[in-house]
């Protein structure tokens, strides 16, 4: 038996490291134990949940806004899929204003081409996977209201922040339908980015389109013909982080790099954002290792873009 002051001290610091140990072992989301084990990322602020629960998983300036670039099209893809009576295989006639937004912006492109119909499905895809802007501008010519191209995105634009509103992103706000802000009012925050993607994951359109590395469509052309478009994915982590399953990139100069990811390891999946973060894919690998108790950061190889492809 070990008495007097000593063995106090000794009893007190085996029943803290009892008490330490079992938190970590239960998974517990308890201040100290996150902090204990939690990694640094170099974000201006970042946030990750856990998708099933919306418990909290990781946060660093959650609540700070920031510009988001063209994570923005998770909401333009939002509102478009909660379209009452939705067609996705609806066809769109491709128009020169699209092309001409992306020349005047020197915006991502999917390269939509004057005249050819595509269907809304297809310009879900060329707005995810390559970042399209001439696509995002399709979809929000297309679902706004009003009789000029610029008074319908004004309109679908307001739907934006309709939707930001109904789903509780009380500190985010729209002034672009692709991430190219007008008035330097096209902010969100981590926190409010991630509760958006774990709203736009609920469809499965969606998911079922960000999380392919690579897409081949086939569009009717003014002619009658057909042309075959090939879109990659600007998410390197696809393909690299052993059960990524997307979301969204987003690159430009008051925004820096930024994305929103996912993955789904053992039935779990998280879903988190990293907001002006220059080492967006490594840092994206270390969160998720950290929420699914792994080790793939240090090992992951991103996959490389062919050459021509769009970067963001």
């Amino acid at each position: 038996m070990i008495t007097g002051i000593k063995g106090i001290r000794i009893r007190r610091a085996a029943a803290v490291a009892g008490a330490t140990g079992a938190l970590l072992a239960g998974g517990a989301l308890t201040a100290p134990a996150q902090a204990a084990t939690a990694p640094s990322v170099s974000a201006k602020g970042a946030f990750m949940l856990n998708s099933a629960t919306g418990s909290t998983l990781y946060s660093k300036y959650a609540d700070t806004k920031r510009p988001m670039a063209s994570t923005t099209k998770i909401m333009t893809a939002r509102v478009v899929l909660s379209t009452p009576d939705l067609n996705l295989d609806r066809k769109v006639t491709i128009k020169q204003a699209y092309r001409d937004y992306v020349t005047a912006k020197g915006a991502s492109t999917a390269d939509l081409k004057t005249g050819d119909k595509v269907t809304i499905r297809q310009l879900l895809h060329a707005m995810l996977l390559p970042s399209g802007c001439d696509a995002a501008m399709a979809l929000a010519d297309t679902f706004g209201t009003g009789t000029t191209i610029s008074s319908r995105t004004k309109s679908f634009i307001s739907k934006m922040n309709a939707k930001a509103d109904t789903l509780g992103l009380t500190n985010t706000h729209f002034d672009s339908f692709d991430g190219n802000s007008t008035q330097n009012t096209n902010y969100t925050t981590p926190r409010d980015l991630a509760k958006l993607a774990r709203s736009a994951m609920k469809y499965s359109t969606f998911t079922g389109i960000v999380k392919k590395p690579k897409t081949v469509q086939y569009a009717t052309t003014s002619t009658g013909g057909t042309r075959t478009y090939t879109w990659y994915n600007t998410n390197q982590l696809l393909g690299s982080y052993s059960g990524a399953i997307g979301v969204k990139t987003g690159t430009n100069t008051p925004s820096g790099p930024c994305l929103v990811f996912a993955a789904t390891r053992n039935e779990k999946t998280v879903i988190g954002v990293l907001l002006n973060d220059q080492y967006r894919y490594t840092d994206a690998a270390k969160l998720l290792d950290h929420a699914f108790g792994t080790s793939s950061a240090g090992t992951m190889r991103l996959r490389t873009l062919p050459t021509g492809a769009q970067r963001d």
